[in-house]
């Protein structure tokens, strides 16, 4: 068998694709979504969700009927809840296969205390995917979304080639948004709901979704705005009401600040605003939203004297559509998340906030029924 560093092999005779940049570890490289030149405006909390690679592939071509990833991966657990298991999947031809490992070191994290964690260190592992075809393929080996991932070396057998994928004419399909796109409670790598919706419409998906992280920091403007990107989807709000970052008064400017970076870069380039998905507490009741004891995202209420301009789901969503309608931008397209996932899907949020596995997948098969085929349709025409 052939052991090749993944170091070695990237850009070469592969390509680690959504990841904008590499950390260089002792034992070997961990992807981040976004720049290395954001790194010094990135926002503490944010810099977690960057090294987590939610949408990043590991694209080759090879004939070797077994490969094998060696990794050091790490997630993280908020005692009384156990660790969950890291999942990897390879794709070839549209059909994914999965392995998973409880190995790995463990975040021990402190709820009444965001501040304290634990680390409690485990074993790389070695994933090993078999008989595969001997014919050449292309392979995309998902990787975890919900874990730091350090990337160690690729196993392929003796005889067997590797080498950098010929570009498809698949789109690239860039989507910004918040937990709810980084999809940590899926149960795999390729069922969050961006990765589902791309490949049902045949799109190549770059997800920068950041759990908890998505305000339009003018930064991630500025990465959306230089990208390849063919197709460009914001989905926002729910997090400016999660942590009440902002007001009516600002919220506006913002996102129309956000739409003139990207413009700047790209004129032309068909963008879509996705308002939020339901979320009962607080579809009419301001945020900041906190879990309470069953587990369940609440609004905090009372403390009405200074909440004007305080935003709700409802007004979020008609503020986002009264920025489209108002900006003269015939490739600018406003979808409302309750299309994507409303209060008849409720018994799919287990926390009144995030979609349960099937949830997400029903997400993404409805923004590629209803959206993004028709947009990688007219792309292709």
């Amino acid at each position: 068998m052939q052991t090749l560093k993944i170091d070695d092999l990237r850009d070469k005779q592969l390509i680690i694709h959504g990841a904008l940049d590499i950390d260089q570890r002792p034992g070997g490289i961990s992807p981040r979504r976004l720049p290395d030149w954001t790194r010094n405006q990135v926002p503490r909390f944010m810099d977690v969700m960057i090294r987590m690679p939610s949408g990043v592939r590991i694209i080759f071509e090879t004939n070797s009927t077994s490969i094998s990833i060696t990794a050091l991966t790490t997630n993280m657990v908020t005692p009384p809840a156990e660790k969950k298991p890291v999942v990897f999947d390879l794709e070839i031809d549209g059909n994914i296969t999965s392995i998973s490992t409880l190995k790995g070191n463990t975040i021990l994290l402190d709820a009444h205390n965001p501040e304290k964690f634990e680390l409690i260190r485990g074993e790389v592992t070695t994933l090993t995917f078999n008989n595969l075809s001997s014919e050449n393929k292309r392979c995309e080996l998902w990787l975890p979304q919900n874990a730091f991932i350090e990337l160690h070396s690729l196993t392929i057998e003796d005889n067997a080639s590797i080498t950098k994928p010929v570009d498809g004419n698949k789109p690239s399909w860039l989507h910004y948004g918040s937990s709810i796109s980084h999809c940590m409670e899926a149960l795999q790598p390729s069922q969050i709901w961006p990765a589902v919706a791309a490949r049902i419409a045949h799109a190549s998906l770059h997800n920068l979704g950041f759990a908890g992280q998505c305000h339009l920091d003018p930064f991630i403007a500025r990465v959306i705005r230089d990208s390849a990107a063919d197709i460009i989807s914001l989905k926002t709000g729910i997090n400016i009401i999660n942590m009440d970052s902002m007001r009516e008064r600002i919220f506006k400017p913002m996102l129309h600040g956000f739409l003139d970076t990207i413009r700047e870069g790209k004129p032309d380039t068909p963008i879509t605003l996705i308002s939020p998905i339901f979320c009962p507490s607080a579809e009419n009741q301001p945020g900041p939203t906190i879990p309470n004891g069953n587990g369940k995202y609440v609004t905090l209420a009372g403390h009405q004297e200074i909440r004007e301009g305080c935003m709700c789901l409802t007004k979020v969503r008609s503020l986002i559509a009264e920025v489209v309608d108002v900006r003269v931008d015939s490739n600018l397209r406003y979808f409302n998340g309750l299309d994507l996932f409303d209060e008849n899907d409720a018994s799919d949020l287990p926390d009144d906030l995030h979609p349960n596995p099937p949830g997400y997948i029903r997400m993404g098969e409805r923004f590629a029924e209803k959206h993004l085929n028709a947009m990688v349709a007219n792309l292709m025409d």
